[in-house]
């Protein structure tokens, strides 16, 4: 059972959210993200929040549950992908297609080395640091500790290097990671384009072959949100990437999105399963849902979801499916 305190921080990260979605309705989306990005003191309070479920509400239970958490989820299919070297299966799945539609490609045989070069966009405290096999880079907004980089990921531009002054990223170079990982971090986003953005420029950053995982709640079942997760689909192959991991968990949707050796071979992928709904779109179901609430007072409409919460970032949480 949640305590009061941890339904106040929680309720607390869900009315940002709220807060930004609605202000972007009004005034737009840029605008709505310069305003918000410029508010110090409330970027330090969410920071501080999201640090103390971390630390305080979590951590301390995160061995008592037979779980796996997203963070789990993304560390093991990273193994697999690059360690056991499962993206030969996918390369030369992608090379028989390129043959067949007549593209030619160049593959590097020796694009991927230890350590693995991850980008975690949101990422708070840094929780893949854990992980020997990752040289990770771990940006956000406000970070929760000094390892994490400050970093506005829509905002920063891409070059042939990354800068870093004062701990604050100028610069990232492009096509030098090897996974970018988006863990509950999208959402947060106002804005359909905006998360079409932030795609875009991971498919810059990576490597050909990288993968970009993501991870977005969801407490409904599997086949409320379906349409929805297919538009997705759909989206990132027009951009270029293609899915070779999904899973759904009880509040949460896990993939991963493989950087094809040529960007015709996932929009191969959409033009022969696109259907009359889909459309360039990376929506949420929030984005449909009229919503009201202040940090003073919480009408019944948006009462607090813990078990989404459960499944930010900073949470290690676990389900009980097997991966």
């Amino acid at each position: 059972m949640a305590s009061e305190q941890h339904k106040e921080l929680a309720q607390f990260l869900k009315n940002v959210h709220t807060s930004l979605r609605q202000l972007s309705s009004k005034i737009g989306s840029e605008s709505a993200w310069t305003i918000h990005c410029e508010n110090v003191d409330l970027l330090q309070k969410y920071a501080q929040k999201m640090q103390e479920l971390a630390t305080v509400h979590w951590e301390g239970n995160k061995n008592k549950r037979l779980i796996t958490s997203r963070i789990k989820w993304a560390v093991d299919f990273c193994c697999e992908y690059f360690v056991n070297k499962s993206y030969v299966y996918y390369r030369n799945k992608e090379l028989n297609i390129a043959n067949k539609i007549g593209r030619d490609t160049c593959i590097d045989h020796n694009i991927f080395f230890h350590p693995i070069r991850l980008l975690d966009v949101g990422s708070c405290y840094n929780p893949f640091s854990t992980c020997e096999f990752f040289e990770v880079t771990a940006i956000d907004l406000c970070p929760a500790n000094d390892t994490v980089l400050q970093c506005d990921f829509l905002s920063v531009q891409i070059d042939k290097e990354t800068l870093i002054e004062n701990a604050k990223v100028k610069t990232l170079e492009e096509k030098s990671f090897d996974v970018i990982a988006f863990c509950f971090v999208l959402e947060y986003l106002p804005t359909s384009n905006q998360r079409i953005a932030a795609c875009d420029k991971a498919y810059k950053l990576l490597k050909s072959e990288g993968i970009m995982i993501i991870c977005t709640p969801d407490s409904k079942h599997i086949g409320a949100n379906a349409k929805l997760m297919k538009c997705w689909r759909y989206t990132l192959a027009c951009m270029g990437f293609s899915r070779i991991k999904y899973e759904k968990f009880d509040h949460m949707h896990c993939m991963s999105f493989r950087k094809s050796i040529h960007k015709d071979i996932a929009i191969r992928w959409a033009t022969l399963h696109k259907e009359p709904y889909m459309d360039n779109s990376l929506h949420i179901p929030q984005d449909f849902q009229t919503e009201e609430c202040n940090f003073t007072s919480v009408p019944e409409t948006c009462m607090v979801e813990l078990l989404d919460f459960s499944e930010l970032p900073f949470s290690d949480s676990l389900f009980n499916e097997t991966i």
